[in-house]
């Protein structure tokens, strides 16, 4: 019996190890420090929805909204956040700007993401002077300071020092470019934040790889930013940076990439940076006020704007091959019995308000079911609005004749219409 135990034993930790190694890797808990590689790094930028600014996000932290944010976050399976500081936060209240560091950190680690805090942005948010000699004293300071509030925290898991110090107003106007003196406080900061932490690792957050390898020596952790318009473009700058990594024996990662304003779709950024078992961090997890009209996946409510980015977010990808199977709204003649509904309630000079918004949301459920219509404004979020307001008659006519209109080139001539078997009579 014992013999027989051992063996149904050992049979099952092989099943086990042979199904664990045919699963894809799942996504390690934030705050790794100093790892080989980070090629499993699922990450984002973040601003809170409440900030107004990169400032006010330190100046009225709020705790509870953090906390809802990481939750959205860990169900995502992501597990790492890039955080810009405030240095003008931290000159008005030194104590409680650290207090509120490791609440942010200690939240974040406890939905198990790690946090990467960038320490210098733009000149505008820094020390007036940043590229003088009298500025350099300042910035050890603000590195101390930040070493000994959140330095020995277990969620903390890298140092930007310095974020795309190699950027320019464009057009770049060479004589007024000040890319030479970013880039020298950069190098100054990770330096500084190397003497005070040696338990973190340190990146620079470049836009461009060029940058990346002109601040190779003084970073633990190569990093760059990609908001390319083409997979080839994606492609060759993570080859580019792989290549860097290899020459260089220090691991690299994308910090920045997606934005629908610049031809980046967020599916196709993660679907070209996990084929290369790159690490990424999208910009940004919440559609925020500054940046939400181009950039962000999730509401407040938890709700998001797009879900072919969650779907991507879980290794699901749209199917842009040539295998791709075209929806047929009007298959059992759905199409055509909400039409002809439709243009029945349109021509009767006293149409029933309930019964046009049960064809409204017919409508409009047939546009997105069969996506049929741009999905950037829903057309059942319009049946919606105008449910929710007074009986509005000509509302909802113009709503039913641009639902119909819209749908009128998907129903097949001659179908019967057999929707009236599939859907009862709604009760007023």
């Amino acid at each position: 019996m014992t013999r027989v135990r051992t063996l149904f034993g050992i049979a099952l930790i092989m099943g086990l190890n042979a199904m664990l190694t045919s699963m894809p890797a799942a996504a390690k808990s934030g705050g790794i420090k100093f790892a080989p590689d980070y090629s499993d790094m699922r990450g984002f930028n973040y601003n809170p929805i409440s900030a107004k600014n990169g400032d006010d996000k330190w100046i009225s932290y709020n705790h509870a909204e953090v906390d809802r944010d990481m939750g959205y976050a860990e169900r995502l399976n992501l597990n790492a956040v890039r955080m810009f500081l405030s240095y003008k936060a931290w000159l008005a209240d030194r104590a409680g700007y650290d207090q509120k560091l490791k609440d942010f950190t200690r939240t974040a680690f406890a939905h198990h993401i790690g946090v990467m805090f960038v320490v210098v942005g733009g000149p505008q948010g820094m020390m007036p002077d940043l590229f003088e000699e009298s500025g350099k004293p300042k910035l050890r300071e603000y590195a101390q300071d930040l070493a000994r509030a959140v330095g020995s925290e277990p969620g903390l898991s890298m140092w930007d020092a310095a974020n795309e110090p190699d950027w320019v107003h464009p057009p770049a106007a060479l004589p007024n470019t000040n890319q030479p003196q970013r880039i020298k406080a950069a190098r100054f900061m990770a330096q500084a934040l190397k003497e005070f932490d040696r338990n973190t690792p340190i990146t620079i957050g470049c836009m461009m790889l060029d940058c990346t390898q002109e601040t190779a020596d003084v970073v633990d952790v190569l990093s760059h930013h990609d908001y390319s318009q083409t997979r080839a473009q994606i492609d060759a700058d993570i080859v580019r940076a792989q290549k860097m990594s290899a020459d260089l024996k220090k691991p690299a990662i994308n910090s920045e990439m997606a934005c629908v304003g610049r031809a980046n779709p967020y599916d196709i950024e993660l679907e070209e940076h996990n084929k290369a078992h790159m690490g990424w961090m999208i910009w940004e997890l919440m559609i925020a006020q500054y940046w939400g009209n181009v950039h962000g996946i999730l509401y407040a409510n938890g709700t998001v704007r797009d879900p072919s980015i969650v779907a991507a977010l879980f290794g699901f990808y749209r199917n842009r091959g040539r295998d791709i199977v075209m929806e047929q709204s009007d298959r059992e003649g759905i199409t055509s019995g909400v039409l002809q509904d439709a243009q029945k309630w349109i021509a009767n000079p006293s149409p029933d308000w309930f019964d046009g918004m049960v064809i409204a949301e017919t409508e409009a459920n047939t546009l997105e079911a069969a996506q049929l219509v741009s999905m950037r404004d829903l057309p059942t979020r319009k049946v919606e609005l105008l449910r929710a307001a007074p009986p509005n008659i000509p509302a909802l006519r113009l709503l039913i004749q641009q639902f119909s209109d819209e749908l009128a080139a998907n129903a097949i001539p001659g179908e019967t219409p057999l929707h009236r078997y599939y859907t009862p009579h709604v009760p007023h």
